[in-house]
């Protein structure tokens, strides 16, 4: 089982912890990940790109010139791909890139994800956050007495406007709650800093 230390928001140890085996102890599976990841990506497009065919482009009716005895190569209209302002080949129209990922592979991802954290020993868990206002500036002390400066994942039990709002516009760091997790912005945080009540609300999520 891994054993955490449990900080306050001060840095100082106040508790251990240990980390359920099944969830933070696992032999992380790459391609898993990789494809869950994929998979989120593709779900974040928006798919409205659009651009306009040769038959979409406004003009080109009539032929250039006469079709023998110019010297030129032949050319039916001025908006075939080859010209300037014409249509474009093969032009990306507005699409659905989403697909869906079996929920057993979710699952092993997010298992994958969590053990990998924990054996980079790049978890952190937090006694509690407790904000009386909105203050960046109390998050941002927090963080560099954790030790996590760059790229972090706070994770929250529950939804905590001031946490959330405080956090908003510190560049690099990211709130979540357990449900909404996802490998993504689990890999791409340098920490995962978890509140203590979120561990135990992780466990019996992914137990």
């Amino acid at each position: 089982m891994p054993n955490v230390a449990v900080l306050d928001m001060t840095g100082t140890k106040v508790d251990e912890i240990n980390l359920a085996d099944s969830i933070f102890g696992i032999e992380p599976n790459a391609a898993v990940m990789h494809e869950v990841v994929v998979n989120y990506l593709a779900n974040q497009r928006q798919g409205t790109q659009s651009t306009l065919t040769r038959a979409e482009v406004r003009g080109g009716g009539r032929k250039p010139w006469r079709q023998k005895g110019t010297g030129h190569a032949r050319q039916g209209s001025t908006r075939s791909p080859q010209w300037r302002h014409g249509g474009v080949v093969f032009a990306p129209k507005p699409r659905d890139y989403s697909y869906n990922v079996n929920k057993k592979v979710k699952r092993l991802a997010m298992k994958s994800a969590f053990s990998t954290k924990a054996s980079e020993n790049d978890i952190i868990v937090i006694d509690a956050i407790a904000l009386e206002e909105y203050k960046t500036k109390t998050i941002v002390k927090m963080l560099s007495a954790v030790g996590s400066e760059k790229k972090a994942l706070i994770v929250l039990p529950e939804v905590n406007s001031k946490v959330i709002k405080s956090a908003a516009n510190i560049p690099g760091v990211k709130t979540a709650q357990v449900n909404e997790l996802n490998v993504y912005d689990m890999l791409n945080a340098d920490k995962l800093i978890i509140v203590k009540d979120a561990v135990s609300k992780i466990e019996e999520v992914y137990a």
